[in-house]
């Protein structure tokens, strides 16, 4: 079976046609700048052959249209036609209390993830222009949403609710929802088979440190808690956003600041985090090459960023009643050795010994990062969201077949 994924951001789309259950990925690429100046179309082929194709691409169905396009093409596509996409599976960042679990999508279910609009008002909009492009473009073809909310729909209700009047909840569905949900359970579950387990067997901790970054505490298979809320602002520092921040200050920002709602939002979202604080970048990189060089303000940064990180996984591994496992991924987990084994320092009364050759060792491939005799194993585990919402895809439409 082939399956087109789709991530669609504002102004972007990403995808990959899988060849399942091989899990062979025929093609990928990014249509990028849409609605812009210079939009493109970055694509890729299994064998190498790589294109990048300019036009004018003045909205997301156009996009897609494009794509499509460059996929059944005679010179860069992997398929001869349309009709060999057996389904598509889209990326769709927000499902409130809707859906526990990917789904088939319908009239309802559009339906109910437009009422999530406001939950996600940056994100779910786009990703319901891919279901509604596909849905134009290729009107037979069965698709399916994956939630990045779904897998922290097992959290208790004594995780997600916040110490506000209950009636709040009630009416507005205000709680903590968490997000990067896919990666989460790809590296956990991942993790468990390299080591040899069962996830359901395992404490574990998952730290998905990128550009935006959370952390969620794994147990019996399933998410107990994360560090997100109800939106993606809440927990670890990241490199735009502020993370945890005492709601007490934000006002008296407002109030001094003489912010609108909406400037206010901008400020926590896009001038916070490591480049509101080390006034450097939002790339670690740039932010530790600052350090180096004796910035002091991109050095508390880093501390900062460090200290947030310890901080959740003593956590998690205290509300687990322990931890056998903590995994690094995302673009900074990844790849970034400094990050892993600052972050896990201080950690060594929870069983946890780290193996620093082995990190150095370890930048994007999956390693076991800690000492041989660790009570706790360390681990990199690069994510693959795509293949989840491919694998999904096919279990869901399988289903109905």
């Amino acid at each position: 079976m082939k399956v087109l994924v789709l991530n669609c951001g504002s102004s972007s789309i990403k995808y990959q046609l899988f060849e399942l259950p091989s899990q062979e990925v025929l093609a990928k690429g990014l249509v990028d700048k849409i609605g812009l100046k210079g939009s493109l179309v970055k694509h890729s082929r299994n064998d190498g052959t790589e294109v990048k194709l300019e036009g004018e691409i003045l909205d997301h169905e156009q996009g897609i249209e494009y794509l499509l396009g460059v996929l059944v093409s005679q010179k860069y596509g992997s398929i001869k036609d349309l009709s060999e996409i057996d389904a598509v599976g889209h990326r769709v960042v927000h499902a409130g209390e809707k859906f526990k679990e990917s789904v088939l999508i319908t009239k309802e279910v559009i339906a109910a993830l437009e009422e999530c609009i406001e939950l996600a008002p940056l994100h779910n909009p786009p990703n319901l222009k891919g279901i509604y492009s596909i849905s134009n473009l290729l009107p037979d073809v069965p698709q399916v949403g994956v939630f990045d909310t779904a897998f922290h729909q097992t959290m208790p209700d004594y995780v997600y609710l916040y110490g506000i009047p209950y009636s709040l909840y009630e009416k507005y569905k205000i709680r903590r929802y968490g997000f990067h949900g896919s990666s989460h359970r790809f590296v956990s579950q991942r993790a468990a088979e390299i080591l040899g387990k069962k996830c359901e067997d395992l404490k574990i901790i998952t730290c998905h440190l990128g550009n935006g970054a959370s952390i969620a505490a794994i147990k019996d298979g399933k998410s107990l808690d994360t560090s997100m809320g109800m939106t993606p602002i809440e927990g670890l520092i990241m490199g735009t956003r502020c993370g945890d921040l005492d709601i007490g200050a934000f006002l008296q920002i407002i109030n001094k600041e003489e912010l609108d709602m909406s400037v206010a939002s901008t400020l926590v979202n896009k001038h916070s985090g490591m480049l509101g604080v080390s006034g450097v970048s939002s790339d670690m990189r740039d932010v530790e090459k600052a350090a180096d060089e004796g910035n002091k303000r991109a050095k508390v940064t880093l501390e900062m960023y460090y200290y947030r990180i310890r901080k959740y996984i003593g956590a998690y591994a205290a509300a687990m009643g322990g931890v056998d496992v903590i995994v690094f991924t995302g673009g900074v987990g990844e790849n970034d050795a400094a990050t892993r084994q600052i972050s896990t320092m201080g950690l060594e009364f929870m069983g946890v010994k780290f193996d620093q050759s082995k990190n150095l060792a370890a930048r994007g491939k999956e390693s076991i990062i800690s000492a041989d005799d660790s009570k706790v194993a360390i681990m990199v585990v690069p994510t693959n969201e795509e293949l989840v919402i491919a694998r999904d895809t096919l279990k869901i439409v399988e289903g109905i077949k």
